[in-house]
């Protein structure tokens, strides 16, 4: 029996057993081709948005800076603010110290010694240089909240401080006065510029309404209607003080005329008996003497209305800057504080430049 040989099969090479995967590979390779100009697309629009990133980080950086640079420039202003205080402060303290040495120099003249200085005189004026010193740095305060907006009650504490600050001010000088009211109404413990400007030892009340009003602003019609009524209510109360101190140094003048005029004539109708023989003869200037006290009493009686009038000076100040806090918003009555105070400050500023001005050789 013959047996058929197997039948030949065509024999497959590695190349035909992977034409399948080599497709598949091939619809890969195209998916990847259609794909990679996407991720350049992407990749380049990153690319691109890198500088403008760069950009707008340089320019925050630009703005931080320059903000930093204001405000070390507003630090070095109030520094050199309070640069030309300490200044000030230290010329008034130096004049102080000439006079008091000017007073010691005359001692040694009894017909020239001075009255003794007063405890209460001195007093007041460490008290009013601590005052100004805190006046600067309350305006420094007001400074900083306007300049951060700040509101509510953390505004609100900083200008009833400022308020409360002038408060102090007047006790202060109310007490000084019935120490000495000459020495207050003086107004020594002010600078030249301050002085200029004085009204029974302040400031006048309307003057400074006048002054500040252009701070204030915007206001409304209500607002500027009050304002407009206060500041007339305190010219006529000024008006009525500042005639009274009139009458007052007219009726003291014509008294000490008139009773020296009677005190002479008396003491001459009735002269002293005359002296033993082993005394001196000096009863006569003591009669004199006698007359000229009771005189002197009598117009010393008269000047202690002239504390009262310091009192309702003071009063007057008093209750038109209340009267303003209650007519005016809070960030008003904190830019009309500041202005108040940098107003002070430079009138101080003045007189430091005034008295350190060249001056021509005598």
């Amino acid at each position: 029996m013959v047996v058929a040989p197997p039948p030949l099969t065509e024999p497959k090479f590695e190349s035909q057993l992977a034409l399948p995967l080599q497709h598949g590979d091939d619809q890969d390779n195209a998916a990847a081709l259609q794909e990679s100009p996407r991720h350049a697309s992407d990749s380049f629009e990153q690319e691109a948005s890198k500088p403008r990133d760069k950009i707008q980080r340089r320019l925050a950086q630009n703005r931080e800076a320059a903000r930093k640079s204001r405000l070390r420039k507003k630090a070095y202003i109030q520094n050199l603010e309070t640069s030309r205080m300490k200044l000030a402060h230290l010329e008034q303290e130096i004049t102080r110290a000439r006079q008091q040495s000017a007073y010691i120099n005359r001692s040694s003249n009894p017909a020239t010694l001075p009255a003794p200085i007063d405890s209460g005189v001195v007093t007041f004026e460490v008290e009013y240089a601590q005052w100004v010193e805190e006046q600067g740095r309350q305006t420094a305060e007001l400074r900083a909240a306007l300049q951060a907006a700040a509101e509510g009650p953390e505004l609100r504490a900083v200008v009833e401080a400022a308020l409360a600050h002038y408060d102090r001010l007047f006790a202060a000088k109310r007490e000084a006065a019935r120490r000495d009211v000459f020495f207050v109404m003086s107004g020594v413990w002010r600078t030249g510029a301050e002085r200029f400007f004085l009204w029974i030892a302040g400031f006048r009340p309307s003057e400074v309404i006048r002054v500040l009003a252009p701070q204030l602003e915007p206001m409304t019609e209500r607002q500027a209607a009050d304002v407009q009524g206060l500041q007339q209510k305190a010219r006529h109360l000024e008006d009525a003080l500042s005639q009274g101190m009139d009458k007052l140094k007219q009726t003291l003048a014509d008294s000490l005329l008139a009773e020296a005029v009677v005190v002479s004539t008396s003491c001459d109708a009735s002269p002293p008996p005359p002296p033993p023989p082993e005394e001196e003869p000096s009863s006569s200037a003591a009669g004199d003497g006698g007359c000229y006290m009771a005189q002197m009493g009598s117009a010393m009686g008269r000047l202690s209305n002239l504390v009262a009038f310091v009192d309702h000076a003071d009063h007057l100040r008093q209750e038109t800057l209340q009267n303003m806090y209650k007519i005016l918003t809070l960030p008003q009555a904190a830019r009309g504080l500041l202005a108040l105070g940098d107003y002070c400050q430079r009138l101080r500023a003045l007189s430091s430049l005034w008295a350190a001005r060249p001056r021509e050789p005598a």
